[in-house]
């Protein structure tokens, strides 16, 4: 079936089956973007992870999801979309049975990054089949169901995994996936139509593929692995394919890792804009950024991501290790912020009617920079839970009104024939923003722990200097799990009477390196209020010059 075949203006209920289908084949993945964050602190005490296999954990499922989902796009394009959703589930069921059954860092990096895969085949084929499906006004329903299951499930995820976590164990948030993926590829046999689209340029752009894989794959390994690594000169030995990077070396791998990555990034250009020239396919249209609201948006949705994405792998850590709650409770406090964006997400449309789309935007992304500084100043071992969730809603209000409005005010100018292209390249966007959010609020994370726990333990009497630096070096490995065992050990561990000190102190640390970890995020969402602005400029000039085109026509 190509998308030109004819489809009835009403949809039909084999049509409606249909999207229940897609949409929770959409939330399998979006919920599984989420899940694993209230579940890390569980996972690195499990599985003895030290904190750059935490960030990988997280950040690895973003990298290659962003690095293959234009490519992806293309090959449901081609191939058929219901057949290749069909093989992004089968392969994030497989994903998720490796995760559970990891036994130890390096295999649930691997588990994740089969689940990337899975997630960059399922995202655009459900989008697309969606957009082939329907048409009139129950397109415009369909499009309504998509994006609220993805808000709605990004909240329900923190608040899944703590329950799971805490009632269970962490194994369960990837079991789950198992029975709901059979369910999804019975149902999607059953119900979904195949579509295909009519590709006229030709071939695959595997070299603008491996460009953008090893260009976002590097620079995030740069990022992520700098602290355990070394940022200029090498200070623990690093093995890959049975070579070792030695310390005695002149220069770290961080800095050559990032050095190829912005390389590789910066040969992608040219490559993509030849690969166009030619006429031959590619994965990124870059004549789209001809259109300065179709720039800007995509800045404000990287920008967006990074806020949102650093948040949930930071404030996990935080309140389960130095606050000492429960998954469960953490799972609830993180879950306000998701509920929060389904609200104003939900309302978004009536404040769009009055104030247009732009300024909107311009509104949220401004709540969320505030939002992000509160909890930054809120920090403290001892903040009330109640509290922390308040200003998280707050947060969340301003995360819903952006996001809901953001789609439509970027591809505002994109012609209608390129706006799949468009919105693949937004949803890039916003991955490579979400796996940056864990790589460089992570790492600023780790900068603070390394700068604040010597600090904060000087304070602790009776604590000789090398005990002090061996529980400062498990604090800083473990991502502030060691906290946990220190405090529930009281005075009958192996620190004695100084234990609950200890616990304190480690606990203000890593209050203090969190905040530094949150004013980097309220950092980007700042430079996202900028490009809001400017967003709402260009829709303006937009607008302005299309209502002089019509006068002239």
């Amino acid at each position: 079936m190509s998308d030109s075949t004819d489809i009835p203006i009403r949809a039909g209920r084999k049509q409606w089956l249909s999207l229940i289908v897609l949409a929770a084949a959409l939330s399998m993945i979006v919920l599984d973007g989420t899940v694993v964050s209230v579940a890390l602190p569980t996972m690195i005490t499990d599985l003895s992870l030290d904190f750059s296999e935490a960030q990988w954990v997280n950040g690895i499922y973003s990298v290659i999801f962003a690095a293959l989902l234009l490519t992806t796009g293309r090959m449901g394009d081609r191939l058929g979309r219901r057949n290749l959703m069909v093989a992004g589930v089968l392969l994030f069921v497989a994903g998720s049975i490796i995760a559970s059954t990891a036994a130890d860092g390096d295999q649930l990096i691997i588990a994740r990054f089969i689940q990337g895969i899975a997630g960059a085949f399922i995202l655009p084929t459900t989008l697309s089949t969606v957009n082939a499906t329907f048409r009139g006004r129950d397109r415009a329903v369909a499009f309504g169901v998509w994006g609220a299951v993805i808000s709605g499930v990004a909240a329900l995820g923190p608040l899944l995994g703590g329950w799971l976590t805490q009632n269970f164990n962490w194994e369960w948030i990837f079991l789950i996936n198992v029975p709901f993926g059979i369910v999804i590829l019975i149902a999607t046999f059953l119900v979904v139509p195949e579509t295909r689209a009519k590709v006229i340029a030709p071939g695959l752009d595997i070299l603008g593929l491996l460009l953008s894989s090893i260009g976002f794959g590097a620079l995030v390994f740069g990022l992520i692995e700098g602290g355990s690594l070394g940022w200029w000169t090498p200070i623990k030995a690093f093995e890959i394919f049975g070579f070792t990077w030695p310390t005695d070396w002149a220069l770290s791998p961080v800095p050559i890792a990032i050095g190829i990555g912005l390389l590789c990034l910066v040969l992608f250009v040219p490559w993509e804009r030849h690969r166009a020239t030619a006429g031959k396919s590619a994965i990124l249209d870059l004549t789209l950024f001809r259109f300065a609201t179709f720039r800007w948006g995509n800045l404000v949705a990287f920008c967006i991501a990074i806020g949102e994405f650093g948040i949930l792998f930071v404030l996990p850590l935080f309140i389960i290790n130095a606050m000492g709650m429960s998954t469960l409770t953490a799972g609830f406090i993180l879950a306000a912020m998701g509920i929060g964006a389904f609200i104003s997400g939900a309302s978004a449309r009536h404040l769009s009617a009055r104030f247009g789309a732009p300024t909107v935007v311009v509104i949220g992304v401004s709540v969320e920079v505030t939002g992000a500084l509160l909890v930054s100043f809120l920090l403290a071992p001892t903040v009330s839970g109640w509290l922390l969730a308040a200003v998280l809603t707050f947060y969340g209000l301003g995360l819903g009104l952006a996001s809901a409005q953001l789609a439509g005010t970027v591809l505002v100018d994109v012609p209608m024939e390129e706006s799949g292209q468009g919105s693949a390249t937004q949803s890039t966007s916003r991955q490579v923003g979400s796996a940056m959010g864990t790589a460089v609020v992570g790492a600023m994370l780790a900068a603070g722990l390394a700068f604040y726990l010597p600090t904060q333990l000087n304070t602790v009497d009776g604590l000789s200097t090398s005990e002090a630096t061996q529980i400062e070096a498990a604090t800083e490995q473990s991502a502030g799990s060691s906290i946990t065992q220190i405090r529930d050990s009281g005075t009958e561990g192996q620190l004695g009477v100084d234990g609950p000190a200890v616990a304190d102190a480690l606990s203000a640390g890593m209050a203090d390196a969190s905040r530094w970890a949150l004013w980097m995020a309220a950092g980007f969402l700042a430079v996202g209020v900028l490009g809001s602005l400017r967003l709402r400029a260009k829709s303006k000039d937009s607008a302005g010059q299309q209502a002089i085109d019509a006068d002239t026509a």
